[in-house]
């Protein structure tokens, strides 16, 4: 049943291998990346707030410490939420990719395997995010409000290292997306073209 519906929908889709003209995936994916690395530096400068105090006063900018918490939280909570959207179209536009079985890429993978661990990746990334997001939450209605008053941070020094190992993680798992891209051409338009032999002036005028 499942296979005659990916049938179904395969023989539907467009030059870029899918039903519609533009991927969706790459476009949830940075904006899931990008909000939760706002919501991180954010929260390292509210961290730094005493030690940059005088800058901002430098460049007669009138801001308060807990607005660099406030964008911290709102946008991990953003990236959390829009994560599962990005997670669910990845894995239905992998169901649909026909990658060349010949091609490895600069890391020596082939297209499955790139796609495994891609998948993986974003299943693992979905869960690291969520869970800072708790974590996130946690820190900033319980542990925050135990602190003396005079001190109004919401983060945890090892929230925001956890938070750097994240990106870099990011880093690593957005590689192996842009290789599914660029070095497989996955859902790449102009890919499969040049694959069944078409002019690209013609076809994506």
């Amino acid at each position: 049943m499942n296979s005659d519906l990916i049938n179904q929908i395969s023989s539907q889709v467009g030059a870029n291998g899918l039903p519609y003209t533009i991927p969706i995936h790459p476009n949830l994916v940075h904006l899931s990346l990008g909000l939760f690395i706002i919501a991180i530096l954010f929260d390292i400068v509210g961290v730094l707030f005493p030690l940059e105090k005088w800058v901002f006063k430098f460049l007669a900018i009138s801001v308060e410490r807990a607005y660099f918490f406030e964008v911290g939280w709102y946008n991990i909570l953003a990236s959390a939420i829009i994560s599962f959207f990005t997670v669910a179209a990845g894995f239905y536009e992998m169901l649909l990719a026909t990658p060349p079985a010949d091609v490895k890429s600069a890391w020596g993978f082939q297209a499955m395997e790139t796609m495994i661990w891609h998948g993986v990746g974003g299943v693992i990334l979905l869960a690291a995010i969520v869970g800072m997001t708790i974590w996130r939450g946690w820190q900033r209605f319980v542990w925050s409000r135990k602190l003396d008053s005079q001190v109004d941070r919401q983060v945890q020094w090892s929230y925001l290292l956890a938070g750097v190992t994240v990106m870099l993680l990011m880093y690593v798992h957005g590689t192996l997306g842009a290789q599914l891209a660029a070095e497989f051409g996955v859902h790449n338009t102009a890919d499969s073209l040049l694959r069944l032999g078409k002019d690209l002036n013609t076809n994506l005028r």
